[in-house]
């Protein structure tokens, strides 16, 4: 029988929590990547989940009190964190329509099969009022090349991701019902010379190395 997508892709996370964690603290792009999500600077509705909160180091800064997970190992840490952990796909979250306010999606769609219908099962998830909010890697820029490489050498953290430019996800956000609200870009310095923290630009630009997309569902 073939081992779900889900599954693969979750296995390094699972086996490697600790050493993922670790990176937190020891890269400056989780400064970076945390400033740009607080420069939307836009009301957040209760409640907040993280789909894929992995160690929960992103839902922890951002208020969010739910984490969903495919891997286990890092739900405890994320419950550590003060994060109450959910082990689930975020492609069939166990919630009923219209139970959540606020969805971060953060590095998470690199890593699914189908990006459309894991926004489409957030859209069903999300309050008349909700928005969710995505972050991820242009594929165009310096940063997405990289880690493309990486993904083609077989990397552990990377061998099962994709890399997708903004408007794409822009596009699925909107055939899942979602309304673009605020966006910002970040991390244009190149990897080989990352130096400090930068301040995010309003707007999309695929030149970046990381990208945030806020979208209010439709009612």
């Amino acid at each position: 029988m073939a081992i779900p997508f889900w599954r693969q892709a979750a296995e390094v996370f699972d086996r490697r929590a600790t050493e993922y964690d670790r990176w937190f603290e020891e890269s400056l792009l989780f400064a970076i990547e945390l400033a740009a999500l607080r420069d939307l600077a836009l009301p957040l509705p209760a409640p907040r989940c993280e789909v894929g909160v992995g160690p929960g180091r992103f839902a922890q800064a951002l208020g969010a009190s739910i984490g969903f997970d495919a891997a286990l190992a890092p739900l405890a840490l994320a419950r550590e964190r003060g994060i109450a952990p959910v082990q689930a796909i975020g492609e069939a979250l166990p919630v009923r329509a219209g139970a959540l306010g606020t969805i971060f999606l953060l590095f998470t769609l690199c890593f699914i099969e189908e990006p459309p219908r894991i926004l489409r099962e957030c859209a069903r998830a999300l309050q008349a009022d909700g928005l969710l909010v995505a972050g991820s890697i242009p594929a165009a820029g310096a940063w997405g090349r990289l880690l493309r490489t990486k993904q083609e050498q077989g990397h552990p953290f990377y061998r099962h991701a994709r890399f997708y430019e903004p408007a794409t996800i822009e596009g699925w956000l909107q055939a899942a019902g979602l309304t673009m609200v605020a966006s910002r870009s970040t991390l244009f310095q190149p990897p080989e010379r990352l130096q400090g923290v930068e301040a995010s630009r309003p707007g999309l630009d695929p030149g970046a190395g990381f990208v945030v997309l806020a979208a209010a569902k439709r009612s």
